[in-house]
């Protein structure tokens, strides 16, 4: 959805990367105009040290949790109590929760119910349940600038089996994905075809991401829908034409296997 026009973008500071973002609220802003701009956490904490000078030049304002108990979170409750007060004065239309935190699954839903498009915005890490309960979920991963990983204090660096063994492992998940990318679009092009046998790769796009808020074609390493439909020449066949101005309407069929 791009022409949202009162979006609030929530953060937890706790639970994300300084370094993203201004490259989140780039990636939010193609959506519509942010009105709302809020990041929280214990700015006492050392590991918060340095966000006060990104907030500030980002315009961002810097809500204050205190730690009441220690051990316990209270910024996800602090955040969690200013998106319900916002959302019931009725003035915006999204809200963004950047976080990557399955806690704010229950507020996800809300929103949700509530009517409202509801965007995250974490790292792969984030739990399903969470990513599945927001209209739209995008990585942090793949959003352009630099990604920091934390690294406990008594972490090794691992083997080179071990980089090996998990290389493989990310190559096997990324199949796994894609092929499920696969199916929604052939459920896509059972249910959506037109008269000629084609489906707007638009209209499938918005399919995918009712039927997985996670989906993003940069995760596989496209800029767009289109592009990882190509890329698949011996699953799809592509027909494009021109629509108004200098858009160009792509539409796709899936090439049905031969059988034996």
């Amino acid at each position: 959805m791009d022409n949202l026009e009162k979006i609030v973008v929530l953060i937890d500071a706790d639970n994300t990367q300084l370094s993203k973002m201004e490259d989140v609220l780039r990636e939010v802003s193609i959506h519509g105009r942010i009105v709302v701009k809020r990041a929280y956490g214990n700015w006492k904490k050392e590991v918060l040290k340095n966000w006060e000078s990104e907030l500030k030049r980002l315009a961002i304002k810097a809500e204050q949790q205190f730690d009441y108990v220690s051990g316990k979170n209270a910024t996800d409750m602090a955040l969690v109590i200013d998106a319900v007060n916002l959302l019931h004065k009725g003035l915006y239309d999204a809200f963004v929760i950047v976080a990557s935190d399955s806690d704010y699954t229950p507020l996800a839903i809300n929103l949700h119910e509530s009517g409202v498009y509801v965007m995250g915005v974490g790292e792969k890490k984030t739990p399903e349940s969470f990513r599945n309960s927001c209209d739209e979920f995008v990585f942090l991963e793949n959003i352009s600038g630099k990604v920091q990983e934390s690294v406990d204090e008594d972490d090794h660096l691992p083997s080179e089996n071990a980089i090996k063994s998990k290389e493989t492992e990310s190559v096997n998940e990324k199949n796994d994905h894609i092929d499920s990318i696969h199916n929604l679009l052939q459920i896509a092009f059972d249910k959506y075809q037109d008269d000629e046998g084609y489906v707007n790769v638009s209209s499938a796009g918005q399919y995918i991401k009712r039927a997985k808020p996670d989906f993003d074609a940069r995760t596989f390493g496209y800029i767009k829908l289109s592009s990882l439909i190509e890329a698949f020449p011996e699953k799809y066949e592509i027909k494009k034409y021109p629509g108004k101005g200098k858009v160009t309407i792509v539409t796709y069929r899936c090439i049905e296997k031969k059988r034996k």
